[in-house]
Parts: C-alpha cells; structure tokens; sequence
C-alpha cells in the first residue's frame, strides 16, 4: 500500500520527475514551489513522509526542517539539494532529517531511501496507536485497599449503572479521570463514546466551538463545519474536566444545553438535540467559588446529583506499594525493560511524604525511578532529596535542645493520638515558629533545620504554611 508524500522544491522538472517515480510506486504525491506552501498543505493534510529542497526561494529548507522537526515530530523528511556538500548534509541530519540525497537525482536510491522512511513513519504510528492502547488498558479502576477507596468502588458500581449525573472532586492527582472512566466503563453507554473535555485547557474564545461546533464560515479560520464535543458524546458519556475553570459566560451557555439536551452550532440556525450523560470534575471548592461569584449556583445543583469526593493520597498511604506494583507493570508492558524494587525502608520513606501532586506524583516518581534503576531495587539513599526527610523526620536533623518545649507541651496537651498525625502536627507547628524566629527568612530557616531551601519549599508547601 502506498504513502502519502510530500514535494517541496522549486524546480518544476524535479517536482516532475520525483512524482513520476514516486506515483509508479503507488504512492500519492503532492507537490509545492515554496517553503511556505509546504507548512500550509503539511497544516491541511497531513503526509507520512517529505522530500525538501535546501535551496528554496523566501524560507529555505533548513528552516522549513525546523518547523517540521518542531511541530511535527517524528515526521522523516529527505533533504535533496543538487549544491550539497557534507557540512551541509550534517547540519541538516543534525536538525532532524531522516536522509539525505544529491542531485541529480538516483532512481535506485529515491526507492530505497522512500521505503525506509515510509517503514520508519509506520513504525512510529504503530508505536503511537500502541501507546495510547496501553493507556486505556490501565486499571478502570481505584487501586487501594483502603477503606476510603473500598468505599468509593462501591459508590461507584452502584451510581455507574444509572444515567445519574456526576460531580467529581478532588486534589488535581487525585484520579478524577479515572473515575469518569470507571462509571462509563461500568454503565449503559460503555458502547457509547466516552468524550473528554478540559475546560481549563481550551481559550475562552474557541470553547464554545469546541464543545457546540461550528458551521464553515462562523469566523475567521473556520473553513469547514465541525461538530463539537456534545455531538460527539451523543448516546454516551461527556466528561467534562476543570468544570470550575469555565467563565461565567459559558456557564450560561452549558446550563440551557444541559436542561434542554438541545443547542446550535456557533454561526448556525439548525436546533441539534442530543443524549449525553455528563460527568463534571474540578479541583476547586465549588461552594467557595460560588460566594466569591465565580461559579453559577444554578449550574452547581445542576451537575450536583450525585457528589464524590477523591481523598488525596496522603490520607490513604497504606495503598501506596500497591499503586507502586501497578505503575511497575504499566511500565514493564510500555518499554519491556526489567521490573525495579523498593526495599522496605524506601517504601516506609514513600508512605510518610505529603504528596502535594497525589497519585500522578507517585507515577511520574516510579517511572523516574524505573528509568535510573531498572532491574534493580531502589534504597532510601537512591530517593531524591525531598524524600529523604520525609514528614515526620526532619527534626533528626536538629539538635534536642533546639526544640521548643512548649510546642510539644502543647501537642500532648490538645494533639491527636495516632503517632503519625502527631509527628505531622508537630512538624507544622515547630515549622510556623522558626518561621517566626527567623522573620520568615527561607534561607535561614533552612540552614537551622538542616534542610535543602527547594524541599523546605515543598514542605512548607504540602502544609499549607504561609510564607512572606
């Protein structure tokens, strides 16, 4: 089966000749004079490989190769150039290219060199489908032993089967997505598309055409109809993530479409009704942004019907080594490389951090881990700096006489008692008055505990203590 291949080149008899070739072979082939006519076709219709001219009019090939290199990643491109010398041909390797050819032209070695890059683009597709193949195959569902996460399945296989709406909250890291994964998975609709949209992520002037659509036309740039996010989730489900990020005005706008199931393409007079179950996630305290007038009421009782709330990971450390297996095996099944260890005190050094970004810390962290020492196991004095005092530790490094007698007075006084959340009560209070001691001086405070500034920053940040 053939490929789609680009010609960039100002000379017509080598944009002839290459296509003769190239056609012969079974490929498709489109052609452009300039640089700048390349980007614009490679931005409409997207090829699986490029030739490129060095020598061009107006924006010459070694800049178009960075463009491509930049915004299309992994695209082969073969420079062709008939003045090529070999620092020429380093630079453009360099850059990102995948070969090379002078001029004028051999038959045998454009074949060869078209299939490598067409074996090349396929491969790299492949990889890409297989990637995100993996992703989904991640667990559609809470890990933990806890009780807050036994709780919470079984919240969620009970609301899943229902078309109840949704809200989800939660510290960002705290796996809102898969949750919304979870209840698709588990429902009616699991047939259905499961459409996600991050509210956060889209400018305020293109959210409603990405979640209504918009006919060709609407406004500038829009040269062809599209359908939005709503009709693509029609029948299914439609998660809509950082709900508490929408301005007031697309509130409005989400609201009536909600009630009614019905809207109109931006720039269009067709009414479109839909069936879409909706699931919302945020990080913010939607009953605060309501006071403060950021958040419409209506919409919050709207998307209220049934709430979950996700705890953080610091309120459930005792699931973490299983979260630790799973990310293991994800990452054994992504790059096949030896499963790593954590010996016993690493993981006990893991259980007693705050972890401020949550789950999604604790996976990125793994996967560093896995990257430095695959088939090993990892010991506490491997961990990085900001886990090798952990909450709970970071007195080892201050001198008994140093610590305030009446904070620990107190503690005994009034504190919990479950050991852990003593040790982190007294770590904050003991922190808030070297605070004080040292007129919120960071550097000062964090030569008398004997801490690093960057992870007296995470601690003093994981607690929530103000800073000047």
């Amino acid at each position: 089966m053939g490929g789609k291949i680009l010609i960039i080149d100002d000379e017509e008899g080598i944009r002839f000749s290459l296509r003769g070739v190239l056609e012969d072979e079974g490929h498709d082939v489109a052609e452009a004079e300039t640089g700048e006519q390349g980007l614009e076709i490679l931005g409409t219709d997207m090829p699986d490989m490029v030739f490129l001219d060095i020598w061009l009019p107006g924006m010459d090939g070694l800049a178009v190769l960075d463009t491509i290199s930049k915004d299309y990643n992994g695209l082969p491109v073969i420079m062709i150039s008939g003045h090529g010398t070999i620092e020429t041909a380093v630079k453009a390797l360099k850059k990102g290219a995948f070969d090379f050819i002078e001029k004028p032209l051999s038959l045998e070695k454009v074949v060869v060199s078209t299939r490598n890059a067409l074996e090349f683009s396929r491969l790299r597709q492949e990889n890409l489908a297989l990637k995100t193949r993996i992703s989904f195959e991640q667990p559609i569902k809470l890990t933990g032993e806890s009780e807050a996460i036994a709780n919470l399945n079984e919240v969620i296989a009970r609301v899943s089967p229902t078309d109840s709406w949704v809200l989800i909250t939660g510290e960002n890291g705290t796996g809102k997505e898969i949750v919304a994964r979870s209840i698709h998975n588990q429902s009616g609709r699991s047939d259905k598309p499961l459409v996600a949209v991050n509210c956060a992520a889209i400018p305020e002037e293109l959210i409603e055409s990405e979640l209504f659509g918009h006919e060709k036309g609407a406004f500038t740039g829009a040269d062809k109809a599209q359908e939005g996010k709503f009709e693509l989730a029609n029948g299914g489900i439609l998660f809509l993530d950082e709900i508490g990020d929408m301005s007031l005005k697309t509130q409005a706008k989400i609201l009536r479409i909600l009630q009614e199931q019905s809207f109109e393409h931006v720039g269009g007079r067709k009414t479109i009704k839909v069936d879409v179950r909706v699931i919302a996630a945020t990080n913010k305290d939607l009953s605060k942004e309501i006071k403060a007038g950021n958040f419409r009421e209506d919409l919050y009782y709207r998307l209220k019907v049934f709430p979950l709330e996700l705890p953080p990971l610091r309120d459930r450390a005792g699931d973490i080594p299983l979260l630790i297996c799973d990310f293991i095996s994800m990452l054994v099944r992504q790059h096949g490389f030896k499963p790593i260890s954590f010996d016993a005190g690493t993981v006990e050094a893991l259980k007693v951090y705050p972890w401020p970004g949550n789950v999604r810390e604790l996976k990125n962290f793994v996967e560093r881990m896995f990257i430095m020492y695959a088939g090993g196991t990892v010991s506490p004095d491997q961990l990085p700096p900001e886990f090798q005092v952990a909450p709970g530790s970071a007195f080892e490094h201050v001198e008994s006489e140093e610590v305030d007698a009446e904070i620990v007075d107190a503690l005994i006084a009034d504190g919990p008692t479950d050991l852990k959340q003593a040790r982190a009560d007294f770590e904050v209070r003991f922190l808030e008055a070297k605070l004080k001691e040292f007129d919120g001086n960071i550097s000062q405070l964090a030569k008398a505990v004997g801490l690093e500034r960057s992870s007296l920053y995470r601690k003093l940040k994981a607690y929530k203590i103000q800073t000047d």
